[in-house]
């Protein structure tokens, strides 16, 4: 798996794990982070950025996906496609990762770890934050 893959799968983990217990340690996190990229520089500060990136907007972002989300509110999604989103909007917003690459990452992310509706849900919501971010 790329390095970089990798790393977005451990920021996913790691935001689930936040998501669900918010009390999280942030130190055990961390390094869980550094363990699980066997301490590679480039993967761990991506991953890093990725983590603290969706924190320190998750307010904007989840505004972003659920107006996106007809019907849909953040609260009501899996945990695990609701991360995904975050991690894929925030690369699509605050990043220069080309876009497609960004939604083809997510969807690999929430086909693996979500449910078979997972992966066409992220896509169509991430094309419509591409879309919108393409056009403002």
């Amino acid at each position: 798996m790329p390095r970089r893959s990798r790393a977005r799968e451990v920021a996913l983990q790691v935001l689930y794990q936040i998501d669900l217990q918010p009390d999280s340690n942030l130190e055990d996190l961390d390094r869980f982070v550094r363990e699980r990229l066997h301490e590679h520089r480039d993967s761990v500060e991506f991953c890093r950025s990725l983590i603290q990136g969706v924190r320190r907007n998750r307010a904007e972002l989840d505004q972003m996906i659920e107006e996106i989300a007809e019907h849909w509110s953040i609260a009501r999604m899996a945990a695990t496609d609701r991360n995904v989103l975050r991690i894929g909007a925030f690369e699509l917003v605050y990043t220069q990762i080309p876009g497609q690459v960004v939604i083809n990452e997510a969807v690999e992310l929430a086909r693996r770890f979500g449910t078979r509706q997972s992966g066409p849900f992220v896509n169509g919501l991430l094309d419509r934050v591409l879309k919108q971010t393409k056009s403002s």
